[in-house]
């Protein structure tokens, strides 16, 4: 008996370091299809410099029109346009849109998550207490709200969101940004589906909204694959390709 009891033991250190090893070398599992959720103060026309990239690359590229209106119906939003996907696929943040595709990413057909400049919350996190540990972007201090709505200030679109954006196409995104419910930068998620999914986190290095060390422990945290930008918060629009190429390595294609 004493035999065979050490005959098993030294087989199962033989195959024991084995199966560690491949468990600690998850590959990159090839998506089909790339959804965008775009953040506070901005609608899908924000992807508009990464969708043609993407698209030549042969993924097929849907934005969502996130309503803003509340995290849930932001989140529902997002859930129809994932339904309406045939097969992996990865989902796609900027900014505020993190916490919707942090809630939602648990979903069996998303094969990654990639965050641009973008939250992403834990379950059940105080995200507006955790902000507060860091330096507040000076974008903030343009908020304006009316009716429990919120738009960014003139000065501060320009200046601090749009920061390292062409100003033409500045001003056409000042003009296209969308009301954001103030209630939403407090919602909190039952689901945080980066401990579970690969992730990937485009940090930009000159971000006046989101403070960059913020994105810099937030990546560090989900133990993403992570690039930093020489950008502003609106770094798909300033360095439209550096971001499609992240998506493209999520989504397990080449670098265009």
């Amino acid at each position: 008996m004493t035999f065979w009891r050490s005959l098993f033991v030294a087989a199962s250190l033989l195959v024991a370091p084995v199966s560690l090893a491949h468990a600690q070398a998850p590959q990159t599992l090839k998506a089909k299809n790339v959804v965008l959720v775009h953040g506070a103060w901005a609608d899908g026309s924000s992807w508009s410099e990464v969708i043609p990239i993407l698209q030549a690359a042969g993924l097929n590229v849907t934005a969502v029109q996130n309503p803003l209106g509340s995290l849930a119906e932001s989140v529902e939003a997002t859930k129809r346009v994932l339904a309406e996907q045939d097969g992996p696929t990865v989902l796609v943040a900027h900014s505020w849109g993190g916490t919707v595709i942090s809630q939602i990413g648990t979903d069996p057909k998303v094969t990654g998550l990639v965050y641009i400049a973008a939250r992403a919350p834990d379950a059940n996190e105080d995200f507006v207490a955790l902000s507060k540990q860091f330096p507040t972007g000076p974008a903030r201090a343009g908020i304006v709200e009316r009716d429990g709505f919120t738009k960014l200030s003139k000065d501060a679109f320009l200046k601090y969101f749009a920061n390292g954006v062409a100003p033409d196409r500045a001003k056409e995104l000042y003009a296209v940004q969308w009301p954001t419910a103030a209630s939403i930068f407090a919602g909190r998620t039952t689901e945080a589906a980066w401990h579970t999914k690969p992730s990937w986190y485009a940090v930009s290095k000159n971000d006046g909204t989101i403070n960059p060390d913020l994105e810099r422990f937030l990546a560090k945290r989900m133990n993403a694959t992570t690039i930093e930008l020489d950008a502003g918060h609106l770094s798909l629009v300033s360095h439209p390709k550096e971001v499609a190429n992240l998506i493209l390595e999520a989504a397990g294609y080449p670098r265009s």
